[in-house]
């Protein structure tokens, strides 16, 4: 009988066209070639698969833990989600922006990343829900909730309302006092839930796909599709990175497996993020290399010839794209 440990086998995943995800004006991408995103497989790992895994070069053997971050399955799959959705939207704004077109941002709330267990609100609101309001009052940012919360007192109750599985529902307890800052607070993590609104219909269609990973290669292909241009001109493009409301590429996890997974796929080139490396990142892990750098190095293992790309922001993609023509 196989029986499963308490670990995961991380390995190369599947490399996806984006012609097969993305639709603009409800028209498909008929151009050659393709952007694909690259993704990470998960399975549980059984005591052979684990073992069999730290012979295999793209492999790893993570605790539950190091994968959810501590959240319970329920909530990471929430959080996957989340990333999954703001990758969108992002990618979205990046694409209109640079096709020029009109677009507005609407702020839907605070997105709901965590609970603190000594959080009053702890038995009340869930990862992935979203506080609407406070006390009757509507924001336009996270930072306006923050300060309106720490301007109250700690002990003081205060109402909020929230979404919940698409229901509206409503919560009253006392504040605590945040150990990081000494002021009042709810006791969650939170970030911005926005949403796009535009003229165009761009529909993404990512299934089970979870994180914000693919959010580059998201832009590169909405934006194909909005200025109707071949810009990728008939090559294969395969690559990863986080896309921010600037243009700004991130680092992501896990580049040594998404580049051999597109090495499988036939990719021509890879896009990898040349994230800044801290000096606070250092003090954690002297050794860390960047996304680029750790790309390289498992594009040298393989002896692939697919070419490496690095970049800061999508300019850098599509300066490097307008040059193979």
């Amino acid at each position: 009988m196989i029986v499963p440990i308490p670990y995961y086998v991380e390995q190369p995943g599947a490399t996806i066209d984006l012609k097969d995800l993305i639709t603009v004006n409800k028209e498909k991408d008929d151009d050659a070639g393709s952007f694909s995103l690259t993704s990470v497989g998960i399975r549980q790992a059984t005591a052979f698969s684990a073992l069999i895994a730290h012979f295999k070069p793209f492999e790893d053997v993570v605790s539950a833990d190091e994968l959810t971050g501590g959240s319970t399955n329920e909530e990471y799959e929430q959080m996957q989600q989340f990333y999954m959705e703001s990758s969108q939207n992002a990618a979205i704004e990046q694409a209109l922006k640079l096709a020029d077109k009109p677009y507005e941002l609407e702020y839907k709330g605070v997105y709901v990343l965590g609970v603190e267990k000594t959080s009053n609100f702890f038995n009340e609101v869930s990862v992935g829900d979203t506080v609407t309001q406070v006390d009757g009052k509507s924001f336009t940012s996270s930072q306006e909730f923050m300060e309106y919360v720490k301007s109250q007192k700690v002990g003081q109750k205060v109402t909020i309302t929230f979404t919940h599985d698409g229901e509206t529902k409503e919560a009253t307890e006392k504040l605590i006092e945040l150990p990081s800052d000494k002021k009042p607070g709810i006791g969650i993590t939170l970030t911005d839930h926005t949403e796009i609104k535009s003229d165009e219909n761009i529909d993404i269609n990512a299934g089970n796909i979870g994180g914000p990973s693919a959010g580059l290669m998201f832009t590169l292909e909405i934006y194909e599709q909005l200025v109707g241009k071949d810009i990728r001109h008939g090559e294969n493009i395969a690559g990863t990175g986080t896309i921010s409301s600037d243009g700004t590429v991130g680092r992501i996890g896990g580049i040594d497996k998404k580049v051999a997974s597109a090495v499988e796929s036939g990719a021509k080139v890879f896009f990898a993020p040349d994230d800044e490396i801290t000096d606070e990142m250092k003090e954690v892990e002297p050794d860390i290399k960047t996304n680029y750098q750790e790309a390289n190095a498992a594009a040298k293992k393989i002896g692939t010839d697919m070419k490496i790309v690095p970049v800061k922001n999508v300019q850098d993609a599509l300066d490097y794209l307008a040059k193979m023509k």
